[in-house]
């Protein structure tokens, strides 16, 4: 099965720019979009472990949280999810309704606790509390999910000049950006205010995938264009969601309001400047995060 769409309409015939959606929200019934790459070997590398169950941290609208609570339910681990604010619950909107659906565990944290999250001493001590676990950290995000994420060029049927991608942690696009050739680009749109800090990360992350590898792979960063944030994570304004209107209604393309919406409006406010030069082909990786709306 296929999962590239392309997209048509009068700007992109004006600007003499091909582009094309890989829908990896297609890509599995219950843990779609990226996170289904950045799961794969995680999962792997737990069960090689005799782990049962799976910890991870996540916001309250994390797609990886709710990703993860399916491919426990899925595959017979126990998951366990830190979120970050203890004023909330496992009702209060669908992306947690869903993975307690799905039969996760939930450790409702202040934000100060939260910041513990890359802590030794403090994932020693969820230990103490919980039991044995595998921890896999925020986002999904570290060597296996790079691995992971590495892969998903292998879905992209079409010769192509430019790979976009939304980024939260910074994963996925890791990934990517050692998987294309030199010939093409890799860029990237944070959906997060203030993301500069994501350049060392990525960097890490591919370091870190290098170091499991026997063949040495490139390190190469992104492009990241900080200009769609939209006032930060989880934040939407009306132009955007009206955006967001238009699109579906055009394309047939479901759209979730924290990260695909503003790649795609990145990517058509950026086709208006003339960034990207004609006759070039583009691919668009939509990430999924459907179930956020």
């Amino acid at each position: 099965m296929q999962f590239i769409q392309e997209l048509k309409n009068s700007l992109l015939s004006e600007k003499q720019v091909k582009a094309y959606v890989l829908r990896l929200d297609l890509i599995h019934p219950t843990i779609g979009g990226n996170k289904y790459f950045k799961l794969k070997y995680n999962l792997e590398q737990a069960k090689a472990e005799g782990k049962k169950t799976i910890l991870s941290f996540g916001g309250a609208f994390s797609n990886h949280i709710a990703a993860l609570a399916a491919a426990g339910h899925e595959f017979g681990f126990n998951t366990i999810g830190v979120i970050r604010g203890d004023e909330l619950s496992d009702e209060s909107n669908p992306t947690l309704r869903l993975a307690k659906q799905n039969g996760m565990q939930f450790h409702f944290v202040e934000r100060e606790t939260y910041r513990k999250r890359d802590d030794v001493d403090y994932n020693e001590s969820l230990k103490q509390k919980i039991g044995d676990f595998y921890l896999v950290p925020e986002g999904g995000s570290n060597a296996l999910a790079v691995r992971g994420c590495s892969e998903i060029i292998n879905h992209i049927p079409i010769d192509f000049d430019t790979i976009m991608c939304a980024c939260g942690t910074g994963g996925t696009i890791s990934g990517i950006a050692l998987s294309i050739n030199e010939s093409q680009k890799a860029i990237g749109i944070p959906v997060l205010k203030g993301a500069e800090f994501l350049v060392k990360e990525i960097l890490q992350f591919q370091s870190d995938y290098n170091k499991t590898q026997s063949k040495l792979h490139k390190s190469l960063a992104p492009q990241l264009i900080y200009d769609y944030h939209f006032g930060g994570y989880a934040n939407t304004n009306s132009e955007l969601l009206q955006f967001m209107e238009v699109f579906e209604n055009e394309y047939s393309i479901p759209l979730d309001k924290i990260y695909t919406s503003k790649l795609m409006f990145a990517f058509f406010d950026l086709l208006k400047k003339d960034f990207f030069r004609p006759n070039s082909s583009l691919v668009l990786v939509h990430t999924g995060g459907l179930q956020g709306n």
